[in-house]
């Protein structure tokens, strides 16, 4: 290489880790950094308060369960748009793309309209209804202020990542494989789990990965559907919101870092599976 294509080369990739640096890791360190000035003994009775315990329960449970759901309709809906041609596909391929563009308080409000109890389908399991007397529900019923309402306010914002991450990846499967599979007698169930999965599946772990951190990091909607009750509907992203509106700055940071910790090492465990998934390929 000659010396002025390495110096263009050096400058191009110092620009970039520079621009990665102030952007993503500056950041961060500040926030490590603030964290660590403080004594363990300061910080852990914020991290560990019985809210926030709650708060991480519920966001990464529901994160994982939204991350699951969308691995597995995601998938299904990423299968139709790459194998089939059907009226209307433009227009469904199109509106995967919605929750990117949505702002979040109109998508917020949208779930409202929907799950609340005067909502197009949260009327249908109020007390008063029929299916809520044949059920013998009690009480007022709310979908949009209990744990239902957190997880497809999760599922809402996270189903493009999933799709977006299968598309490409289908689309480059050779329909061959799978049809010699076929004739050779194998059933469509054993193509998938021994032609199909093992080709797609760092595909589907990176698109069940982002759709976690994703749904770990949801504020907007989630703040206008759950009702931010704690012990049953505080996320830790709100949580750590609150703590900022009582003008608690360390313990806000506190409770960021250990989102920040616990979302890394969900990232490097399933960048590990990732891994050996290719490795199980070559």
């Amino acid at each position: 290489m000659a010396p002025a294509q390495k110096a263009r080369a050096l400058l191009v990739r110092g620009l970039a880790l520079t621009y990665v640096a102030f952007v993503l890791l500056l950041p961060l360190a500040v926030m490590v950094w603030y964290t660590s000035q403080r004594p363990l003994g300061e910080l852990l009775p914020v991290i560990t308060h019985p809210v926030a315990i709650a708060s991480y329960q519920l966001t990464f449970g529901s994160a994982i369960a939204a991350g699951i759901i969308n691995t597995i309709f995601g998938g299904i809906l990423a299968w139709i748009l790459t194998r089939y041609q059907f009226w209307g596909r433009r227009l469904v391929d199109g509106l995967v793309d919605l929750p990117f563009a949505m702002p979040t308080v109109v998508a917020g409000i949208s779930l409202v309209s929907l799950y609340s109890p005067e909502g197009a389908i949260g009327q249908f399991v109020a007390p008063h209804s029929w299916l809520g007397r044949w059920l013998s529900l009690g009480g007022e019923v709310n979908l949009t202020a209990s744990v239902f309402g957190v997880l497809m306010a999760q599922i809402f914002v996270t189903l493009p990542f999933v799709v977006r991450t299968l598309q490409p990846v289908l689309l480059e499967l050779e329909p061959e494989v799978e049809e010699a599979a076929a004739l050779l007698g194998a059933s469509p169930w054993q193509i998938f789990w021994r032609v199909t999965l093992p080709q797609i599946l760092p595909a589907v772990l990176t698109g069940f990965a982002l759709a976690v951190a994703r749904a770990i990091g949801e504020y907007g909607v989630v703040t206008i559907v759950s009702g931010n009750l704690p012990f049953q509907t505080l996320v830790a992203t709100v949580y750590v919101y609150q703590k900022l509106e009582e003008f608690d700055l360390l313990g806000a940071t506190a409770i960021a870092a250990t989102l920040l910790i616990i979302s890394l090492i969900l990232l490097a465990l399933i960048n590990l599976l990732q891994w050996w998934s290719r490795r199980s390929l070559l």
